[in-house]
């Protein structure tokens, strides 16, 4: 057997075994991607990548042939990326609106192949994953400008589910109408009060009138199926195309740093988490007495967890008691989250874990 001959059985001989590895690594494959349909978790993860490629990398001691084999797994995780998004393509997302709602653009950023499901409101969304009918839902959580969306708290403290990701969207006021419609013809503005209000400098300015609607989008659709050029909606560009309207004018809310954080529901906690900087939210009520709060909380901070929100609400069906919502940095499930959640069960009168995510990320609109 000459040289070549012994090279290229050698290479047949490992492409062998590369193909036995390629299956067992997609197999594996399939898991994550179970893992991640279940949770509601991005296909695309940054820092994993990155740490493959360190990792990996510092197995080849060749200089020139590790930049060779960080492009062999740089495709292959595209590849692995790419099965993943046919395995959990066709997943059902609860939303609560209709289409082009904030709510339906954020949940087709995050499912671009999922099936979008619009619900009347919050409650069905939510209750829609825990009877079953959709895997997940997107909420949202707070809105910079507004505030917290206390009903969505309220699901969350009273209900099953458990976030597993949180995700900030910017908030884009336009002014849609007919088209052919001139800003001189119009005369009311249609949208959901938390619009109107963030937009309240723009309309007094033009001294438009105002129509509240159950929220941005059905307002749009209200224009759109009406035959006036003095009302128009406020809403997003995304619904102007939905609806056939003209974008008469574009970001006229008052703050250009108007933010909504949404945030993934699903039955199946988010267990891959770990890092300093991942967030847990932790649920608690505390007896109606002097300092109980001040102790819960100094629990917190005693074992070194940063609290980056901490909030009341009152409880349902229990006149002037109140529940509390705290996000906070780190893993609980560590020894010292551990520790901590211990002392903390012996000064608080309920508990509980309703969620572990990663930082959140922005979305494009």
């Amino acid at each position: 057997m000459d040289t070549l001959e012994k090279a290229r059985k050698t290479i047949n001989d490992v492409d062998r075994e590369l193909a036995r590895l390629f299956v067992e690594r997609m197999h594996a494959v399939e898991e994550v991607a179970r893992y991640k349909e279940e949770r509601g978790l991005p296909i695309f993860d940054a820092s994993r990548e990155q740490e493959v490629l360190k990792r990996t990398g510092a197995l080849v001691e060749d200089d020139v042939l590790r930049s060779y084999f960080l492009l062999f797994m740089q495709e292959t995780m595209k590849i692995s990326k790419s099965y993943q998004k046919s395995l959990i393509s066709g997943v059902r997302v609860a939303y609560s609106g209709v289409e082009g709602a904030f709510a339906h653009i954020a949940a087709s950023r995050l499912f671009p192949d999922g099936v979008l499901v619009s619900y009347p409101d919050f409650a069905s969304a939510y209750q829609a994953v825990e009877k079953g009918d959709c895997e997940l839902c997107v909420l949202p959580l707070e809105n910079s400008y507004a505030g917290e969306v206390t009903q969505v708290l309220d699901l969350t403290y009273g209900g099953s589910l458990s976030i597993t990701s949180v995700h900030k969207l910017r908030v884009k006021h336009n002014l849609l109408a007919l088209p052919g419609t001139k800003i001189g013809d119009i005369k009311t503005v249609i949208s959901h009060p938390q619009a109107l209000d963030q937009c309240m400098g723009y309309i007094k300015a033009h001294g438009f009138d105002t129509v509240r609607s159950q929220n941005t989008a059905i307002a749009a659709q209200s224009v759109a199926e009406g035959d006036d050029r003095t009302v128009a909606a406020i809403a997003s560009a995304d619904t102007a195309s939905l609806y056939g309207l003209s974008v008469i004018d574009h970001d006229i809310n008052e703050s250009d740093t108007n933010t909504t954080r949404f945030a993934v529901y699903s039955r199946t906690p988010n267990e891959n988490t770990g890092k300093k900087d991942n967030i847990f939210l932790l649920l608690f009520t505390v007896s109606n007495t002097a300092g109980a709060l001040a102790k819960a909380v100094n629990v917190i901070s005693a074992y070194g967890f940063n609290m980056r929100v901490l909030r009341s609400r009152p409880v349902k069906d229990k006149p002037f008691e109140y529940y509390f919502y705290v996000e906070a940095e780190g893993d609980e499930r560590s020894e010292r989250g551990q520790s901590m959640l211990k002392a903390l069960t012996a000064c608080c009168q309920s508990l509980k874990i309703a969620g572990r995510y990663a930082p959140e990320t922005t979305l494009e609109n």
